[in-house]
């Protein structure tokens, strides 16, 4: 089951730079970039299943299509805002511990010269990547969801607002550590980019396969790493692949540097087809 009953509904999030919090239904107001505020969760937040045993799985799964409606609405009014202003968004998805934000903070220290970038960093609680994004001299914007397990679209929306990233730049969006429910949220996003490290199994792509499947992009992070481990690079490339045939794959270490030139093409080459509007 997805977020309508894993409880994540029941937290409220915090935005820097808004005054009120957000939680998933209950704020009216309307963005600039033609969000219209009437909620993502407005159909009984929460583990449903444990608060109402009575609750059928025909309205379950209403309750889920209204959801992931409402939430593919406010991801179409981001991407036409990122692509009205040339802007490149990447939603960066892993599980906890695959070293996405060191791959972050080495991406933005090295291309700070050549590309302006920005970040939303997404976590449940504290500000603490924020601040090491903000080290490197980027523009950082925490949100932090709570007890939720995932950014949505109308989180994004708000995000916006007050980071304002600018024209032709390229905008991270870090996630929340999480191969699940980061999956069915489109966040208006150019591409998903799944990072995972080898100190994880070669099998994470057919354990969660929506994930991988959502992604155009998989980074193998940590191959420094491969001589003290028994990963198998090919059968974890194989099971990707498996799951989405379309998938592309690199292979580098966020902390040694090696393959990160890839990575760097792969956004400069990346962030010109936005530019051309392809």
């Amino acid at each position: 089951m997805m977020c309508t009953v894993c409880g994540c509904g029941e937290s409220e999030t915090t935005i820097e730079g808004h005054g009120h919090t957000h939680d998933h239904g209950h704020d009216h107001h309307e963005h600039d970039h033609a969000h219209v505020h009437e909620g993502l969760h407005d159909y009984g937040q929460g583990p449903a299943r444990a608060h109402a045993p009575g609750l059928s799985q025909a309205r379950m799964v209403q309750i889920e299509q209204d959801i992931l409606g409402k939430n593919d609405r406010y991801a179409a009014a981001n991407r036409r805002w990122f692509g009205e202003r040339h802007i490149l968004a990447l939603n960066l998805v892993s599980s906890p511990g695959s070293g996405k934000t060191t791959l972050l903070t080495r991406t933005l220290t090295d291309l700070r010269e050549r590309l302006p970038m920005a970040v939303i960093e997404g976590d449940q609680q504290t500000s603490h990547d924020a601040e090491r994004i903000r080290e490197t001299g980027a523009r950082a914007l925490q949100i932090n969801t709570g007890k939720g397990c995932h950014l949505d679209a109308h989180m994004v929306g708000h995000a916006l607002e007050s980071l304002a990233p600018e024209p032709g730049s390229v905008l991270f969006i870090e996630n929340v550590g999480n191969l699940v429910c980061p999956a069915a949220f489109d966040l208006g996003e150019a591409h998903k980019v799944a990072i995972l490290s080898v100190t994880e199994g070669e099998d994470k792509p057919l354990k969660y396969p929506d994930m991988f499947h959502a992604a155009d992009l998989m980074i193998l992070n940590k191959i420094d790493l491969l001589p003290h481990l028994t990963f198998d690079v090919q059968r974890c490339i194989d099971n990707a692949r498996r799951v989405n045939p379309r998938i592309q794959v690199l292979r580098l270490s966020a902390t040694t540097g090696e393959g990160m030139d890839d990575w760097y093409r792969w956004i400069e080459t990346t962030r010109q087809l936005v530019a051309l509007g392809a």
